[in-house]
C-alpha cells in the first residue's frame, strides 16, 4: 500500500529515473562548501600533455590558470581553445621563455607582446595575468608588463615538478596551500598529470576549491 509518506520517495525516484533530477557530487558539494581559494597554476604550455591535464583537472572539478609560452600558443591554437573551453584561464609567461631581467627592454617589450597577440590569436582572449619565467624580475620587467595591462603573478607554494618531484611531494605541496595563496607547477610533467585526483582531495578536506587569480590583487578568489 503506498502511503503519503512514500510520496516524495516514489516521486524523487521518478525524477531520477527521467534524469531531471540533479544529484550533488564530489564536485557540485566542493563548489558549494569553499572555505576559500587557492589558485592553481600550470606554466609552459600548450603542449603534448594538455590535453591529458585538461581532462584531469575537468573529471576532478578544478579550474586552473595556464601560463602559456608565445612560441607554443602559435604552435598550437587549438590547445589554447581547449583551455578555455575546459573552464580555464589564460595568462603570458613569455613567448621564448628567456631570463627577462637580463634582457633589454626592447627585448622584454616583445617578449611579452608577441604572447598577448599569439594567445589572442589563439582564441585565448587577452590575458591579464603575466609570470615571469624562473620568477625572475625587476622594475623593467614589471613596468613593460603593466604597459600592456598586466599584472605580476609569482607563487606562494613551489611544486618543485620542475625539479623531479615525486607525486607524493607535489600533492604535499598543494596540501600547504591556504586561502588566496598560488601554487607553481607545469605543464608538462607526468607526476603532476598524476597527482591531479589527490590534489583535489587534499583541497576539498581543507574546504578549499580552486579559483581564479585577481588581476587586482594577484591572489586566488571565487570565479567571476
Amino acid at each position: 500500500m503506498r502511503t503519503r509518506a512514500h510520496l516524495p520517495l516514489l516521486a524523487a525516484a521518478a525524477l531520477a529515473a527521467a534524469g531531471t533530477l540533479t544529484v550533488p557530487t564530489a564536485a557540485s558539494a566542493q563548489t558549494t562548501a569553499c572555505a576559500g581559494y587557492v589558485g592553481l597554476t600550470f606554466d609552459d604550455g600548450p603542449g603534448s600533455g594538455t590535453t591529458a591535464l585538461l581532462n584531469s583537472l575537468k573529471q576532478n572539478g578544478l579550474r586552473a590558470t595556464m601560463f602559456n609560452q608565445g612560441q607554443y600558443a602559435a604552435a598550437s591554437p587549438a590547445l589554447v581553445r581547449a583551455q578555455v573551453s575546459a573552464g580555464m584561464w589564460v595568462g603570458n609567461h613569455s613567448y621564448t621563455h628567456p631570463h627577462l631581467t637580463q634582457q633589454s627592454q626592447a627585448t622584454i617589450d616583445s617578449e611579452i607582446s608577441r604572447t598577448q597577440q599569439a594567445i589572442a590569436n589563439a582564441g585565448g582572449g587577452t590575458p591579464r595575468l603575466f609570470r615571469p619565467p624562473y620568477g625572475e624580475t625587476n622594475a623593467t620587467v614589471k613596468a613593460v608588463a603593466a604597459r600592456y595591462g598586466l599584472t605580476e603573478i609569482i607563487w606562494n607554494v613551489d611544486s618543485q615538478d620542475w625539479n623531479n618531484a615525486s607525486t607524493d611531494a607535489i600533492v604535499a605541496a598543494a596540501g600547504r596551500l591556504t586561502n588566496g595563496q598560488v601554487i607553481l607547477m607545469h605543464d608538462w610533467p607526468a607526476n603532476t598529470r598524476a597527482a591531479i585526483p589527490r590534489i583535489a582531495q587534499t583541497l576539498a578536506a581543507k574546504g578549499l576549491c580552486s579559483g581564479m587569480i585577481s588581476p587586482t590583487t594577484g591572489r586566488a578568489v571565487a570565479p567571476g
